[in-house]
């Protein structure tokens, strides 16, 4: 069986096109992409208890499959660092969400480790009616919608095609230290682009994946977000 083929199944029995947060990040790190350290609270008290074993800072997150886009309806805090802060966040989210979406159904509030500032880069996977898996990458975060700044490739990538993808970009010059700042670490993002085209390649039933923002690191990186849409019958060409 595939890496994280139990989890499509999962949600795909549930009726969703989608999967939670938690889930989607369980399936990008079963293919070897470090992630934010997470866990689900379904109390103000459980939130607080996950708050000290990750240690803080942390975000809170709704957990939900009626809300794609968490931070639009006030579902997210970020750098929380003490539990009264932590407790407020817990209530604040949960009545934005109910104030904003009232049909949500809510799983629960997502626990994360708080992930220091890398360089954001956006790694994303599509369907291609015609070529399949398809892989993109770029300048991450609010600017990937501003700048649309990236680079494409169908999988399965090569080596050489994860490095051509990231010197494609206008801004690859932030990847190599740009006035100073110290390079990051390509060859884990070569790495995260060539596992996330994997990640196509196994799972038909994935129609597009969003890893936005990744952050960039001297050393290694870490997805923030992590975003996985499900088509029931699957997307792969014929």
């Amino acid at each position: 069986m595939k890496p994280g083929a139990d989890l499509i199944r999962r949600a795909l029995r549930e009726g969703r096109k989608v999967l939670l947060e938690p889930e989607a990040k369980e399936l990008v790190s079963l293919y070897g992409i470090d992630v934010t350290r997470v866990a689900v609270a379904r109390s103000e008290d459980e939130a607080v208890r996950l708050a000290g074993e990750i240690g803080y800072p942390v975000v809170l997150k709704i957990v939900s499959p009626d809300v794609l886009h968490k931070s639009d309806v006030g579902g997210v805090a970020v750098g929380l660092e003490c539990e009264d802060e932590v407790r407020e966040a817990y209530r604040r989210i949960l009545s934005n969400v109910r104030s904003r979406v009232p049909s949500a159904r809510v799983e629960g509030i997502l626990v994360q480790e708080f992930a220091p500032k890398g360089v954001e880069v956006i790694i994303g996977l599509m369907r291609d009616p015609q070529f399949g898996p398809t892989v993109m990458f770029g300048l991450g975060g609010i600017f990937v919608e501003i700048f649309k700044d990236v680079s494409f490739r169908i999988a399965p990538l090569r080596d050489l095609d994860a490095e051509e993808m990231m010197r494609e970009i206008r801004s690859f010059p932030l990847l190599t230290g740009y006035r100073g700042a110290e390079p990051v670490d390509l060859e884990a993002l070569k790495s995260a682009l060539i596992r996330v085209g994997q990640v196509g390649l196994d799972h038909p039933e994935v129609s597009e994946m969003d890893l936005n923002p990744v952050m960039a690191y001297p050393k290694g990186l870490k997805v923030v977000d992590a975003r996985v849409i499900l088509s029931p019958s699957g997307g792969e060409a014929r």
